[in-house]
């Protein structure tokens, strides 16, 4: 049986089934997205969503659906489903869905009468193109499909609407045809493996809604354009396969066969690990042959370099696949170096300026060491380590200073400078600023690390290092055991926060272990729920648990009590380190609980937050790198036990 299966009784109910969305990629940004019965709720929804690089940095959905229908004895069944205004849903395909089922790829099993077809997607992971294969396994008569696409042509960010500026011509190619609505934009080339009847038959589509942008606070409205509809007779056990893609797909006729094998390639999404194990891939991205990249999220997010950082080794060394840490660490130090000695930002690897950043590439270098040794890792990483202590000793960041007390400095008041970093009005909700728990925190640990790289006892990092020893303590542990969430001059943060728990979960740490175990307990009483650490504890000023309304409502909310699941990682990092084998249990009881989210919101993904109160439901990105990458960091620490229960 499929690990995720879903039947008939979920499929119907549209309350339950518009709620799980799908997702799958290629390494060149591209993606397919919508929901399991094939309603498209968010403007960046799409059968092919692709990037457009001679218009913008953006993507733009091309093809943003396709209805099908299912002809027997004259009489048509149309399969497709939309959303339009008062609440109506049209044309209710949804109520012919027998099963759901995602392994290697998303299958759908249709009933229509004495007809059972089959749909499975497939979407190139290396061209931008979607396949659909169909299957007749059941008619006791002839059967006829029809297909109707839906055509966008915009970017994710906007809607389109009925003008006469579309083109709405196209030209014949073979087994379909191509179209290109507006300058600027690829053909796109919609194609079968056998030959097929086009009827050129135009329309827009007035009034689809997307209720997820409603609930945003988003424009949700939007028309589509419908050039006409393909037509082609199906036996039964025969399979058809229908392609959409910026480039014409050669050798059609072998389709059906190229299909099945590259799903027999595909790792099957059969447990929690595999599920999380294919999210990190679907976050690769390869624009150039020789560069590779981590995506912070999808469906919105681009390469964020504090993410990146973050992610890395919980996405490559954890799942066995070194190259790939490699590989993107060769991308991203010629980055790194032209930052620091040109200070210039990188087009690609966004926000690299951060404060925190160049301590994190310290971390995610420490990280490697773990898994290979350290005489390989100093031959390999060596010198960036050295030059990025010697650069910030040297006072040239220009938001990170060096202290007299040996703690490290950062201006954000008027600018975010660390993960949370919403802004409403221009200025920072949180403006965390001065002495930052976790900032310092990763700078005594990068300082240690370079003193275990390099051997050295003596010296400026030595010297910082004693001083840590005594300021970081004095400076952050409060009266009440927890730690401040910063400090600047007068000014203490009491709230109690999750980033004091990073302080634990690192290899060195200033702290003792009593003040560990305090700092733990409170985090765990007062910001532990079942899908990891709120933001901010209910006990705390300001504590807003829901993520949702307009975009000002959730940004005032995202980091003033909303959960996080890739602090889950960080949070049981520090529990394993403190409690050993007897944190086992905990551990695995907190990884249970997120396994629940493989069948909801995104299917097989973990998203980027969930509300701070009890349903804690799922918000924001339907899936995020630091989520996914933190928990196989966990599942991959928790290898040493070899009594876990966690699937792998």
């Amino acid at each position: 049986m499929s690990y995720l299966i879903f039947d008939k009784t979920l499929l119907i109910n549209l309350e339950e089934s518009l709620t799980r969305e799908v997702l799958r990629t290629n390494r060149k940004g591209a993606y397919h997205c919508t929901t399991i019965v094939d309603c498209n709720t968010r403007k960046y929804h799409g059968l092919l969503v692709m990037p457009v690089p001679q218009l913008d940095d953006e993507n733009h959905v091309l093809l943003s659906s396709l209805d099908e229908t299912v002809i027997q004895h004259g009489a048509p069944f149309n399969l497709g489903l939309h959303k339009y205004g008062e609440g109506i849903f049209s044309p209710n395909g949804h109520k012919y869905i027998r099963e759901y089922t995602m392994e290697a790829v998303p299958r759908t099993v249709y009933r229509v009468g004495g007809v059972v077809l089959s749909k499975e997607k497939i979407f190139s992971r290396t061209n931008n193109r979607i396949m659909i294969k169909y299957k007749l396994l059941d008619a006791h008569s002839p059967t006829t499909l029809r297909f109707r696409p839906f055509l966008a042509f915009r970017s994710v960010k906007e809607l389109t609407y009925a003008n006469a500026n579309a083109n709405q011509s196209f030209e014949e190619v073979p087994n379909g045809i191509k179209i290109c609505m507006y300058p600027g934009y690829p053909d796109l080339y919609m194609q079968f493996n056998k030959k097929v009847t086009f009827v050129y038959e135009p329309d827009w589509y007035i009034g689809v809604e997307y209720p997820k942008e409603q609930e945003r606070g988003y424009p949700f409205k939007e028309d589509l354009f419908v050039p006409g509809y393909f037509e082609l007779s199906i036996e039964k056990g025969e399979s058809i396969v229908f392609c959409a893609g910026d480039a014409p797909r050669k050798y059609l006729e072998q389709l059906p066969v190229f299909i099945d094998e590259d799903i027999r390639q595909r790792t099957p999404r059969s447990s929690f690990y595999n599920c999380l194990k294919n999210s990190v891939h679907q976050l690769m991205y390869n624009p150039k042959q020789d560069d590779l990249y981590l995506l912070a999220g999808y469906p919105w997010f681009k390469v964020r370099a504090r993410d990146l950082f973050i992610g890395m080794p919980g996405a490559t060394l954890c799942v066995g696949e070194r190259e790939n840490y490699e590989h993107l660490m060769q991308t991203a130090i010629p980055a790194l170096q032209t930052f620091m000695r040109e200070g210039l930002p990188d087009p690609v690897i966004r926000e690299i300026q951060e404060p925190d950043v160049l301590l994190l590439v310290v971390w995610c270098i420490q990280r490697y060491q773990e898994k290979t040794s350290l005489e390989e890792t100093k031959a390999r990483y060596g010198d960036l380590v050295k030059e990025i202590i010697e650069y910030l000793i040297d006072q040239r960041h220009p938001n990170l200073k060096v202290m007299d007390n040996g703690l490290v400095y950062s201006d954000g008041q008027k600018k975010p400078v660390t993960w949370m970093n919403s802004v409403v009005d221009g200025r920072p909700v949180i403006p965390r600023s001065g002495y930052i728990v976790e900032f310092n925190a990763l700078w005594y640990n990068a300082l240690c690390f370079y003193r275990e790289l390099n051997g050295e006892s003596e010296g400026v990092v030595e010297r910082l290092i004693r001083e840590l020893d005594v300021s970081f303590p004095a400076t952050f542990v409060n009266r009440h055991n927890y730690l401040f969430d910063y400090v600047d001059g007068p000014n203490q943060d009491w709230s109690v926060r999750p980033n004091m728990v990073i302080a634990l979960a690192l290899n060195y740490s200033p702290l003792s272990r009593s003040q560990k175990r305090s700092v733990l307990d409170i985090a765990t009483k007062e910001l532990l729920t079942p899908k990891g650490l709120r933001s901010l504890s209910p006990k705390s000023e300001g504590y807003r648990p829901n993520c949702t309304g307009p975009q000002y409502e959730r940004d005032l909310s995202y980091h003033q009590g909303a959960v996080w699941p890739w602090l889950t990682g960080v949070y049981l990092t520090a529990y394993l380190r403190l409690f050993g084998r007897s944190g086992v249990s905990f551990a695995e009881r907190m990884l249970i609980s997120l396994e629940e989210e493989m069948s909801q919101h995104c299917i097989g993904t973990i998203s980027e937050v969930f509300d701070g109160n009890p349903p804690f439901a799922a918000r924001g990105a339907i899936s995020f790198l630091m989520s996914v990458a933190t928990l196989l960091d966990v599942i991959d620490t928790l290898k040493i036990y070899d009594d876990i229960n966690i699937p792998k």
